[in-house]
């Protein structure tokens, strides 16, 4: 068995579809294709586009004899396998709208995974549902009581069913293509419904001109089929390229990252996204005796996204490998998210990560961006996200609805064919994040400058005190200079303290030894930092590594952290007063 060939024998189209199912059958036509891998680097299985159509196909009249109907809903549990693609595109061919469920960040969280499950069973209304030998256990505890579905069971259970004789009828381009639920980093997870207007709009953006794809090009991705980047990123966009991926588990990249850079290593990869926590995850673990074997000069599009892009960390990756061939100038910053079905902004090509560097005071007071180079001031770095693709606009706004000037920090508006149709059944909080004129609130804040976008965070992750906004990231990133914090792991949030005054925590994981002395000091040192940085009071609680917890993305949630410190603690804890003597002393 060998991967699918990078080199194709059809002359490339770039997204230039209606529909993902046409832009599948003339895939099909060629020899390109997903290939998956073990934890050990090993080929399991190669799906060329051609054999992946096939097989959705003969599924798709499967499916359809379930008494499945069109415009029905279709749950997937998203595991990377080849079953899961096919189920997908299957679902296309039928008429049906597929969305993807996590698998468990953490399998000790049966109870919380289960309720996971639930509550997007519920909300979608999913008719049907399917999941793999290792997780139908999940999906058939999640299901009981669902009146709503009317058949569920692993994709063996589905391909022996007896297909239903009829002629497909694949989707339209002006139906639903599938669902996408938001990580739920900052809220509870919603179904975002994009039409396959939406996706291939998007998708044209992308290949042809955020990567400006090209024959020759390969894939290498390790993204969860869950969230937007691993699905319209890495399985979606090669397809309507007709580009060869290589995928790697998300868990197997998480324990160990090196097979990642392997595979582009070995099989010549060209384009390869993360979020800033897997080069982090490269930078730290991959050993010196690894080096020796890579060579990542063939990786053009180090796309770098879905998170707050933290310069140090690609530096760190950039110092560890360039001796390997990896060039800094591939790094390729982008912004977007799931209501715009996946990317809004890509920086240029071949110009690395580009950044300014502004006064933090003047940030936090006046929501200016006001440039500095004297290291003597306390300065926040942000990353240059680039411009809008074409038919995509970008804008800062106030909280009126008003634009901002250059450097003005405000609320980042998006508008263009590549938008939401909105939150299913949720008409109210989809009218809300509508403005006049379409345009859609992001929920994220920044500045442009010069045309490019700069990100500065969530909102909902700004910390409002006597009328100052500070960042929880500027917070989070000051355990980085304490060297008794080892995981340097940390969320920030705010709270009301028992005075009803708003009180920053600062929940941090750390390996220190149990000793009550080291642990008060390092407290003591982490809240001094705060109050000398930002001039007020925060509480500190020290936690073991793996306790703070993450979306089904892999991101750290402020929003679930806060609610396990409530839990932990109740107000009289934080007091104000008691953090000032903690601090005097």
């Amino acid at each position: 068995m060998a991967e699918t060939i990078t080199y194709n024998n059809q002359p490339q189209r770039l997204a230039d579809f209606n529909t993902l199912i046409e832009a599948l059958e003339y895939a099909a036509q060629g020899r390109t294709g997903y290939n998956f891998y073990n934890a050990k680097g090993e080929l399991l299985q190669a799906l060329p586009y051609a054999d992946l159509a096939g097989e959705a196909r003969l599924m798709a009249r499967k499916l359809l004899a379930t008494g499945a109907r069109r415009g029905d809903r279709v749950a997937l549990i998203a595991d990377t396998t080849p079953e899961f693609v096919i189920l997908f595109y299957a679902c296309r061919y039928a008429g049906l709208v597929p969305f993807a469920l996590p698998i468990p960040v953490n399998l000790g969280s049966h109870d919380i995974y289960v309720r996971q499950l639930q509550g997007m069973l519920t909300t979608s209304h999913a008719t049907l549902a399917l999941a793999g030998k290792h997780y139908i256990g999940f999906l058939e505890e999640a299901a009981q009581g669902n009146n709503a579905l009317i058949w569920s069971g692993t994709p063996e259970e589905a391909a022996a069913l007896v297909s239903l004789d009829v002629e497909l009828q694949p989707g339209r381009d002006d139906e639903v293509a599938y669902l996408q639920f938001t990580s739920g980093s900052t809220r509870t997870p919603r179904a975002v419904v994009i039409t396959e207007q939406a996706l291939m709009s998007n998708l044209r953006g992308i290949c042809q001109h955020g990567l400006k794809m090209h024959p020759g090009d390969r894939c290498a991705s390790w993204l969860p089929f869950y969230h937007d980047m691993g699905l319209v990123g890495f399985v979606l966009a090669p397809m309507v390229a007709q580009l060869s991926v290589d995928f790697l588990r998300t868990r197997d990249f998480a324990v160990r990252p090196v097979q990642w850079l392997r595979l582009i290593s070995r099989n010549r990869c060209s384009l390869a996204f993360s979020p800033t926590f897997g080069f982090k995850l490269c930078a730290l673990r991959v050993r010196s005796a690894d080096l020796e074997m890579l060579d990542l000069s063939s990786w053009r599009a180090a796309g770098v996204g879905a998170e707050m892009i933290r310069p140090n960390i690609l530096k760190t990756f950039t110092d560890k490998f360039s001796s390997c061939g990896f060039d800094p100038k591939a790094f390729l910053p982008c912004y977007g998210l799931a209501e715009a079905t996946l990317a809004v902004t890509f920086a240029e090509l071949e110009q690395g990560c580009r950044s300014i560097t502004v006064d933090t005071r003047t940030l936090s007071e006046k929501g200016i961006a006001l440039r500095i180079e004297s290291e003597e001031r306390k300065s926040s770095e942000f990353v240059n996200c680039g411009r809008p693709m074409p038919d995509h606009e970008v804008r800062i706004a106030d909280n009126s609805g008003s634009p901002l000037a250059d450097l003005r920090v405000g609320r980042v508006l998006t508008r263009g064919p590549n938008l939401m149709q909105g939150y299913l059944d949720d008409s109210e909080v989809s009218r809300d994040v509508f403005e006049e004129g379409h345009w859609l609130d992001t929920g994220d804040q920044g500045f442009m400058h010069e045309g490019d976008l700069f990100i500065t965070g969530r909102r909902t992750d700004v910390i409002i005190i006597n009328g100052r906004n500070i960042r929880a990231q500027d917070i989070e990133e000051l355990t980085e200079y304490e060297p008794a914090v080892n995981s340097r792991e940390a969320s920030a949030f705010g709270v009301d303290d028992a005075d009803g005054s708003t009180m920053i925590i600062l929940v941090v994981e750390s390996r220190i030894t149990p000793d009550a002395e080291d642990r008060q000091s390092v407290i003591n040192r982490l809240q001094q930092a705060v109050y000398k940085t930002f001039g007020v009071h925060c509480f500190v609680e020290l936690v073991p590594p793996h306790t703070l917890p993450r979306t089904s993305s892999g991101k750290l949630s402020r929003t679930a952290a806060r609610t396990g410190f409530l839990e932990r603690h109740g107000p009289e804890t934080f007091s104000s007063r008691n953090i000032v003597r903690s601090i005097d002393n």
